[in-house]
């Protein structure tokens, strides 16, 4: 296709799929895409395991990683360690969670002893844990690093120039945009509310022309639509609002290949798209997430309030890391408390299919929407 976004990554399709599985990252770039690896919750000799399988697999096409560094988060400015972080959760914020789950008959006992199993992604978010992940990642032949929740800091900006690979940021809002561009990122990642996982509150309709217009005195850095896009129809529609492309994810999440929890993906495949929350009781900072009675106890009146990134992950992983251990059981509290990142395009999402079927869809839906655009023209 004749994109931007194609000529700078060597890819056919600019669609660019943004997964935790490996599976999914593969399959994507071999589909003619691009797969892009979340690479936050890994320390550095996992990361490398998994990138050297997607290396084995991907057939020599490109794929990228994704990391979240965010420019504001609890103990930045000063040397903390992850139990430091864990010390600062306030005892009213785990008896909550702790009622919730005791309200669905499951144990809460063990709870404790499990949070400083959120310690990597504390110490991930942070310039020095993300450094390590960076040099991790940049020793195989990626394309693209992506950041998230700011601009990218220093160390990755020069690293992409020094490897020419790609740096892309995602942003939810013009003033945002603006950073990213004066900063020397490569591709905007313009993320409306619509997305699964950390977004802004304004739309990816209204966001997408709006960055594209604000940008351009700063300079025409090519935006990758996100939020809600589940669609060819979807994409066309965005790239003729000025994306050269669109960021992916939620889509991915009811493929055959992704490794959702099966009870959440039966969820997902019969949810609607109001069956979603846009929340910061996960990790602290807004995202949407799969409304259950999870995300409804954190959103009720009484609940305390979500505690800066990253302490509020050291509330929920624990407790959501046993519901899904749980629901994966059979038990059906758990079940009913299931729950996990995804977008409002959820409700286009009936059926699943695998990551190739996907794509191809993703193609002829494009092609579909761009004849009829032009069946509007006057011969």
């Amino acid at each position: 296709m004749n994109s931007r976004i194609c000529d700078m990554l060597g890819i056919e399709f600019p669609l660019l799929a943004f997964s935790h599985c490996r599976d999914v990252v593969a399959e994507v770039s071999r589909a003619g895409g691009m797969g892009i690896f979340g690479a936050v919750m890994y320390p550095p000799d996992r990361l490398e395991e998994e990138l050297s399988w997607i290396d084995e697999h991907v057939d020599g096409m490109p794929y990228g990683v994704d990391l979240i560094v965010p420019n504001k988060i609890e103990g930045k400015d000063r040397e903390v360690t992850p139990s430091d972080l864990a010390g600062m959760v306030p005892d009213e914020h785990k008896e909550f969670a702790n009622e919730i789950l005791r309200k669905y008959d499951i144990d809460t006992s063990d709870l404790e002893g499990q949070r400083g199993l959120s310690s990597q992604f504390g110490s991930n978010l942070r310039e020095d844990g993300a450094a390590r992940l960076l040099e991790v990642a940049f020793s195989h032949p990626i394309k693209l690093i992506a950041n998230a929740l700011g601009v990218p800091p220093k160390i990755m900006l020069d690293m992409g120039k020094q490897h020419n690979v790609a740096v892309a940021a995602l942003v939810g809002a013009k003033q945002h945009a603006i950073r990213q561009v004066e900063a020397g990122v490569d591709i905007l990642v313009v993320a409306g509310g619509e997305a699964g996982g950390h977004c802004g509150d304004v739309s990816t309709l209204v966001l997408v022309p709006e960055i594209h217009e604000a940008i351009q005195p700063y300079g025409d850095t090519p935006i990758l639509a996100a939020g809600g896009i589940v669609t060819g129809r979807q994409m066309a529609a965005c790239m003729a609002m000025g994306a050269s492309g669109a960021w992916t994810g939620s889509v991915w999440l009811t493929t055959n290949e992704a490794e959702t929890a099966p009870v959440v993906k039966e969820k997902m495949l019969a949810a609607g798209s109001r069956d979603t929350v846009r929340s910061r009781a996960r990790t602290g900072k807004h995202s949407r997430q799969l409304r259950s009675p999870w995300t409804d106890a954190w959103e009720s009146k009484g609940a305390p309030d979500a505690l800066p990134m990253p302490l509020q992950g050291f509330v929920s992983e624990p407790a959501l890391r046993k519901v899904d251990k749980l629901a994966a059981g059979g038990h059906e509290g758990a079940k009913q408390l299931a729950t996990y990142w995804v977008g409002q395009g959820v409700g286009l999402m009936n059926q699943s299919k695998s990551v190739r079927a996907v794509v191809q869809e993703f193609k002829e839906d494009f092609l579909a929407a761009t004849e009829r655009l032009n069946g509007f023209l006057e011969d």
